[in-house]
């Protein structure tokens, strides 16, 4: 994916309503979890990832900052965010449980 064409959100638009439902990709563009839901609103807010399982079913939830994360729009309008971590540095990271 070309995610050069994206459109970049701002600070602002780091939202739940906006970033719930995000596909997180890293590197190479593997599909490596999901914005489950957020804690705070903006650059300084938090994001819990839930990574690895199938349907939402056995995935860890670990939460990182939104700065650490590029998010952006797609082509049909769809929110996603790119990072350098893999899914197994994701998986390394404590659990987020609230």
């Amino acid at each position: 994916m070309d995610h050069s064409t994206h459109v970049r959100l701002l600070p602002s638009d780091l939202t739940e309503d906006v970033l719930k439902g995000a596909t997180i990709y890293g590197p190479d563009d593997e599909k490596i979890g999901t914005v489950s839901h957020t804690h705070g609103v903006g650059a300084g807010s938090m994001v819990v990832i839930d990574v690895g399982g199938f349907l939402g079913i056995g995935s860890k939830p670990v939460s990182v900052p939104a700065a650490d994360l590029d998010f952006m729009r797609g082509e049909e309008a769809e929110v996603h965010a790119v990072t350098s971590w893999t899914k197994d540095q994701l998986k390394d990271m404590p659990g987020h449980y609230d």
